[in-house]
């Protein structure tokens, strides 16, 4: 790399008789003294100025520029000029997920992470920026599990600069930046009783939704998108290839959540009030866009819609329909007029998924069946999340040694040694 440092506050000259002196020129003692030059890979002069008495910094600069070249790890310092906001909005225009994905990054940034950080550069960043941010997400109350989409989410954001070229390194993986910690409480499934009861609260005509998904441990947008010709009354399976989205303000078909469709085992008794629900409230033919607003249109024959003959919204579902469910099992209490329902994130309707998955562990099913059953992409994810109410390992141990040894142990007067063995 070819640098050099140029003294704007003295020049050489040469006088008639060829001798050089250093003589001051018209900037001398106005702004930085010293500017390092140097021929970036592009071919392009870069510079940046120093003050006075600073050359050994400039001089250490080049040389650092210079070994980053050598390593292939050179960054343009004028490329990360562009703001957190302006970068980020660009990342999230090229990102080719789903829209409702992308919408709710959007909401994400415009309220938890533009106000406070949006406005900064991206190479004036320090994880200083980053740690005192993560620390103005958890003081803002919201779910531990919320704070670590969001700063996941920045961090993909800051991944992407990397990439670029804009900056260095990413600063949320600075050894002392530590992502939000999930709520160490664990996850405490319905009891039968109250998934009736609850159950019991809905209007006739959706009571069947609660049935499915505490039957078959069905995501709530894959229960609205579920159509009749994907239930396998004699096989007994149901299969799961769609769910219904809300983007924005429209409602959309789209597969299920990371496009993993599946196939679920179908229990007799929800065989038979799906069945019922069937004769009671035939589906009906609804068309949405597919994936996207401007998706093209996808008919399907739903077994659950709207009094309109619409497909379910969620908003509308989980405000009028199941919160007041909720109030009639005693869940939450009674809303105030004026006054929105109580606060009730853990009591959605994914609560009967969650009885879904306790029941089956209780029964002896093994995770991978279960994440399968769920669609989990990760057993691993589906592990941690409820390890916890898998039956205790000491008491099978227990009961699986007694069961192998007991019945000769009775029989054989030195079951001591008969065990020791």
């Amino acid at each position: 790399m070819a640098g050099h440092i140029q003294d704007r506050w003295y020049k050489t000259v040469t006088d008639a008789e060829g001798t050089s002196k250093r003589v001051k020129t018209d900037r001398y003692g106005l702004g930085m003294r010293y500017r390092a030059r140097y021929v970036a890979p592009d071919g392009n002069e870069r510079s940046k100025s120093f003050p006075d008495k600073q050359k050994r910094l400039a001089e250490a600069w080049l040389t650092q520029l210079a070994a980053d070249m050598t390593r292939g790890q050179y960054v343009d310092p004028s490329a990360g000029k562009v703001t957190f906001q302006q970068f980020a909005t660009k990342w999230l225009a090229s990102q080719t997920t789903d829209v409702s994905t992308i919408t709710a990054m959007e909401l994400r940034f415009r309220l938890h992470v533009f106000p406070h950080i949006g406005s900064r550069s991206l190479n004036a960043f320090q994880p200083s920026h980053i740690r005192g941010w993560a620390r103005a997400l958890k003081d803002s109350g919201i779910a531990p599990s919320y704070q670590r989409v969001i700063f996941a989410n920045v961090s993909a954001v800051f991944g992407a600069a990397v990439d670029d070229g804009r900056i260095p390194r990413n600063p949320c993986r600075a050894r002392s930046v530590k992502a939000p910690k999930l709520d160490p409480r664990k996850l405490k499934p319905w009891t039968r009783e109250r998934v009736i009861a609850v159950r019991g609260g809905l209007p006739e005509k959706y009571r069947t939704t609660a049935d499915v998904a505490a039957g078959c441990g069905l995501r709530q947008g894959e229960i609205f998108g579920l159509a009749v010709d994907e239930i396998d009354f004699l096989g007994g399976i149901v299969h799961v290839v769609r769910q219904v989205k809300l983007v924005g303000s429209h409602l959309l078909f789209a597969p299920p959540k990371g496009g993993k469709l599946r196939d679920v085992p179908l229990p007799d008794t929800v065989s038979y009030v799906l069945a019922e629900h069937i004769t009671r409230h035939p589906p009906i033919e609804v068309t949405l866009p597919w994936k996207a607003p401007n998706g093209p249109p996808v008919t399907a024959t739903l077994l659950f819609y709207s009094r309109e003959r619409k497909a379910l919204n969620r908003n509308y579902f989980n405000m009028y329909l199941w919160k007041p469910a909720l109030v009639s099992a005693g869940v939450i209490p009674k809303r105030l007029p004026g006054e929105r329902f109580s606060e009730s994130r853990e009591h959605g309707m994914h609560a009967l998924r969650h009885y879904y998955a306790s029941v089956l562990l209780d029964a002896g099913e093994n995770i991978k069946a279960l994440a399968e059953y769920l669609g989990h992409a990760d057993p691993g994810f589906t592990l941690r999340t409820y390890t916890h109410l898998m039956p205790n390992s000491q008491d099978r141990a227990r009961k699986a040694i007694d069961e192998a040894f007991g019945t000769d142990a009775e029989d054989d007067g030195d079951s001591g040694e008969a065990t020791a063995a």
